[in-house]
């Protein structure tokens, strides 16, 4: 990863230097090992902060939600895929944008790494496809594609589907034998077996919305669970409320959502929210054949009308 971290520099800066751009939004390295944050690089200077490894995780396009300056950003492929999101629903417009994509390999799960060695993790470095993590007792040597995050192990667009500079060379995308393998064993479920399973899922949620400010397509002005005029959702712990945020927060999504993960990354109880938009992205492509941020000329499916639209709930 470090030929992408020059090369990401190296652009950052000369487009600052240019004036191309007013702020260029990528990550830098957090204060302990395997983390990045978000950073916005205003000068040169700071440009040479920017980093790329296998922990850039967060959706950037979070960022970018009605700001009125010349941005640079870094995406891979579910980045840039809610950018496109973002030019289709007019919260930004493409000719502010250059877009530095980066062909991704996938991002890994820190919590594995982590639960590999008996100590905290001291150190982490990349060499290609092998990570190397220490403890102060042990070192070891991984390879990447071991330890994905879940939504990286089923990702199919790692490449990014729009840009102005490619950092490297494009990956080969997976072709997956079962890609909803996932979704496919809870519609398997009984009915009681499938209540159980979400009343498990939810049970540790603490309403942090976490998930929902993580996510890049959650940019409402104000969002449903904070309306009090009328008051759709109750602010406690109790049981309707939990489900009702999560379920219609999940719906908000429909069409839209492009699986980036960064809601279970953000979520301080890991609880797999993604239960829900897995759903709704398996439902999308098999009713409308659509996968959100493919097309910045198309509009989801849910946004448009078609006489074709499948109708079979009209009675």
């Amino acid at each position: 990863m470090e030929s992408y971290t020059e090369q990401i520099r190296t652009l950052a800066v000369d487009l600052l230097k240019s004036g191309k751009v007013d702020v260029v939004i990528g990550y830098r390295k957090g204060s302990v090992p395997m983390a990045t944050v978000p950073f916005m690089a205003r000068t040169p200077e700071q440009a040479k902060q920017l980093t790329w490894d296998s922990h850039c995780t967060l959706n950037l396009a979070n960022y970018l939600t009605n700001r009125q300056e010349k941005i640079g950003i870094i995406a891979k492929g579910c980045d840039s895929r809610n950018i496109v999101n973002h030019i289709v629903e007019n919260k930004i417009n493409r000719d502010q944008l250059h877009i530095i994509g980066v062909p991704c390999k996938g991002m890994v799960n820190p919590k594995e790494l982590q639960a590999l060695l008996d100590d905290k993790i001291v150190s982490y470095s990349e060499s290609g496809s092998t990570l190397t993590i220490a403890s102060s007792q042990a070192e070891i040597k991984i390879e990447r594609e071991d330890h994905l995050r879940d939504n990286c192990s089923l990702c199919t667009h790692r490449n990014p589907v729009i840009y102005d500079d490619l950092v490297g060379e494009v990956v080969t995308e997976p072709v997956l034998d079962d890609p909803f393998k996932d979704v496919n064993a809870i519609e398997a479920m009984d009915t009681d077996t499938k209540w159980n399973y979400f009343d498990d899922l939810l049970d540790g949620c603490i309403r942090c919305y976490a998930c929902r400010n993580a996510c890049p397509l959650c940019y409402c002005p104000t969002c449903f669970v904070d309306e009090s005029d009328p008051q759709w959702v109750g602010k406690g712990q109790n049981e309707t409320d939990i489900k009702t945020f999560h379920f219609l927060r999940a719906f908000h999504c429909a069409g839209r959502c492009t699986d980036c993960g960064a809601c279970e990354a953000a979520c301080p109880m890991d609880i797999h929210v993604r239960a829900f938009t897995r759903k709704l992205i398996k439902d999308s492509k098999e009713l409308f054949g659509w996968e959100a941020g493919l097309d910045i000329s198309k509009r989801p499916p849910l946004d448009t009308f078609a006489p074709d639209d499948p109708n079979d709930f009209i009675k």
